[in-house]
């Protein structure tokens, strides 16, 4: 083994586990996600290379690995037991809790305050951690207190959950706590998974138990988990402290996460007033928690006053009121977020839940509104927690309103009845007959509500779309700025402050009017100088003259980016072929698959796209036509597929780009089978690892000027 190599592990190991502790301890990381990754990398291939130099407790056991066939059970050796929960929400509560601690010790009135330790009660799933002489060996559910399920290998991912103890550690430790979500973490996953077509996870502590619940370790590895420890378990060979307090500093220590927000203090004024403050606090604490944990702080008296069946006689949890009420949805609305994505809002008879008054609830997409069954009229359960837009968790379906049963008439009604009877025909009394729902199940509109372009919806996808990306109010603002951008038109000047001042005073209200404006009507605008409104215009006229790729990827179309604007362009060699072009046409082209061919399609349909496509050449923009691809001169790269990653010495990406295509090449965003070259530069990122994983030829920016003067070796 190479002792450079066994002293870099080490380093990279440490160095790894610095920035994980300033990530997850501090909220500051310290390094880039691919500086980090790189780190990572590097400490795989040593291990790879060198396999004695893996450890129990190397930072690589994060990765996940297969898919498990399913959960082992495990028996806790110290049972995971509940805790009583105070019913009284006000201050009386920890008054109540002290009281009955006194009573059991046996403790005369005028006895001084007994010491507590106060915390805060995480809203996630309980965990229990088996150490064994400092290494991470084993990590259980709580399941029903008595055995719970192996989830070590998720838990593994947890990079916040240490794989060996800090200093000297005892034989056996286990140590037991909450997997939780923040909220803004929890936010940002969503965010992503609507924008993959996923379907989000509903809230916090929901997606900490199903994440930690997955077979799949990379499924727990994606997503955005954490661990706080509030205590102990089985203990070998570790003399306790001797307080509450003291044991969760001592757990800290250990480089076990432990919440901050804690206290230790003598007498129940001093926990109601602890309660008092993290309950005004809740909205700004960026995890949940529904109440505040009291333990008697002494380890020696918690053992004196043992357990009640089984519940602790030395905790209890005070909760705080329930952040859940019910109300009554008047109506629900479609609003179209800025890229297009229409999401179903309901409209809710005002209630004060959590804090605040709520008025609307999200429904996130039309599966989730018609799996939920959320319909106009209905009791419903709200939600709301910090900061987190409020949701419909439940519909009281036994108080949904019901159309009234109506009859032309009492005598109409009996012959009827008599008609049918004679016929030999079941007659089933009124309170039996089956009653139809006031109001219908949710649907989407068929048009979009802000600009009545039509819907869109790709296969297999959650979200819906309106088509009418260069005409909706609602994306107007994004439309304008990428069409606008240096790689698109090309109109400097024109940024996202301006194009807020267009929009609000209603001067532009599609691309194509950008090609209207004078220097007057700019010059009106507010901090708009003569002198500036008149260099605007310039621009404005200079971008006329551009390029069809330009144009294409100017116009915003949903999966066409610049390389595919390029593709189109080269292959169809003019607007109106491609505009003319059908799915299987479309597919023809290279890096185009079946939801890009879709996406181009349902742009090129809708009118109101077209429309200001032909307000645009109206307007005077203009390009020149190329052959077309049977006609393209051959380069030294023609036909050949490049994928850029890392950070080349001399060029930059757009330079290496622009090379690339100019002799002939593509540039693709992803690695595939159809890759020809990768050009890895500095941190070239998982494109590297995924190039390698394939058997792809992988060159770097020396070997590419090479491919551009026609050398292939």
């Amino acid at each position: 083994m190479s002792i450079a190599a066994a002293a870099r592990a080490e380093n990279l190991r440490r160095e790894i586990e610095a920035h994980d502790r300033a990530y997850y301890e501090g909220d500051a990381p310290t390094i880039t996600d691919a500086a980090y990754d790189a780190l990572f990398r590097e400490l795989q291939a040593l291990e790879a290379d060198y396999p004695e130099l893996r450890v129990p407790d190397s930072p690589t056991r994060r990765v996940g690995g297969k898919p498990m066939a399913q959960f082992a059970p495990v028996a806790h050796a110290v049972p995971m037991l509940s805790i009583q929960t105070e019913t009284d929400t006000g201050p009386s509560g920890a008054r109540d809790f002290d009281a009955r601690v006194r009573r059991e010790l046996a403790l005369p009135d005028d006895a001084p305050p007994l010491e507590y330790s106060a915390e805060l009660k995480f809203d996630g799933l309980a965990l229990s951690l088996r150490y064994e002489n400092g290494v991470f060996v084993r990590g259980a559910t709580r399941g029903d207190g008595l055995t719970g399920e192996d989830v070590t290998r998720n838990l593994e991912t947890l990079r916040d959950i240490p794989l060996r103890l800090r200093g000297p550690a005892p034989p056996l430790l286990e140590v037991r706590g909450e997997a939780y979500m923040r909220r803004d973490d929890l936010a940002r996953y969503n965010e992503k998974a609507r924008a993959r077509g996923e379907k989000p996870l509903v809230n916090p502590r929901n997606g900490a138990a199903g994440s930690l619940r997955q077979l799949d370790p990379a499924i727990a590895k994606s997503r955005p988990l954490r661990f706080f420890a509030y205590g102990i378990g089985a203990v070998e060979g570790w003399p306790l402290p001797a307080t509450h307090g003291e044991l969760l500093d001592a757990l800290a220590a250990f480089g076990l996460p432990v919440c901050d927000q804690r206290l230790v203090a003598a007498g129940w004024r001093a926990l109601a007033d602890f309660h008092d403050r993290m309950g005004a606090r809740r909205a700004r604490i960026p995890f949940d928690f529904d109440g505040v944990v009291y333990k008697v702080n002494s380890l020696a008296l918690q053992q004196r006053l043992g357990f009640r069946t089984r519940e602790p006689r030395w905790a209890v949890a005070h909760k705080y009121p329930a952040e859940e009420a019910r109300t009554v949805v008047t109506a629900i609305e479609v609003q179209v977020g800025r890229t297009g994505a229409l999401t179903p809002v309901a409209r809710l008879r005002p209630v004060f839940v959590g804090g605040v008054t709520v008025a609307h609830a999200t429904l996130h997409n039309e599966d989730e509104a018609r799996r939920k069954d959320v319909r106009v009229g209905d009791t419903v359960i709200v939600r709301r927690a910090g900061d987190v837009i409020p949701e419909i968790v439940g519909v009281a379906r036994e108080e949904r309103p019901f159309a009234p049963m109506r009859f032309q008439g009492r005598e109409t009604h009996l012959a009827a009845r008599k008609t049918l009877s004679a016929a030999g025909i079941r007659i089933i009394p009124a309170p039996y007959r089956k009653r139809m729902p006031r109001h219908p199940a949710f649907a989407l509109p068929e048009t979009c509500p802000e600009c009545g372009s039509h819907i869109v919806r790709e296969e297999g996808g959650a979200v819906a779309r309106c088509a009418g990306g260069l005409v909706c109010p609602a994306q107007l603002k994004g439309a304008l700025l990428h069409f606008a951008s240096r790689r698109a038109m090309d109109i400097e000047g024109l940024g996202d402050k301006l194009i807020e001042q267009l929009t609000s005073a209603g001067k532009v209200a599609t691309p194509a009017d950008l090609y209207a404006l004078t220097a007057p009507m700019l010059a009106s605008l507010e901090r708009m100088g003569e002198k500036s409104a008149a260099n605007l215009v310039a621009a404005i006229e200079k971008s006329k003259q551009t390029s069809l790729p330009r144009f294409i990827f100017a116009l915003g179309i949903r999966h066409v980016g610049e390389s595919t604007a390029k593709a189109l362009a080269h292959h169809f060699g003019g607007l109106d072929a491609l505009r003319r072009a059908d799915a299987a046409a479309l597919e023809n082209v290279p890096d185009v698959g079946a939801t890009v061919a879709e996406s181009l399609l349902d742009f090129f349909a809708e009118p109101h796209n077209r429309d200001v496509i032909e307000r645009l050449l109206a307007a005077g923009v203009r390009w020149e036509e190329n052959r077309g691809r049977a006609d393209a001169p051959p380069g030294p790269l023609a036909g050949k597929v490049f994928v850029l990653t890392g950070t080349l010495p001399n060029l930059t990406r757009d330079e290496a780009r622009a090379l690339i295509e100019s002799a002939g090449g593509k540039v693709s965003g992803t690695v595939s089978r159809k890759t020809d070259y990768v050009v890895a530069g500095e941190d070239p990122g998982s494109k590297l690892d995924k190039a390698k994983n394939l058997g792809l030829a992988i060159v770097d920016e020396a070997g590419l000027l090479q491919r551009l003067q026609g050398d292939s070796q």
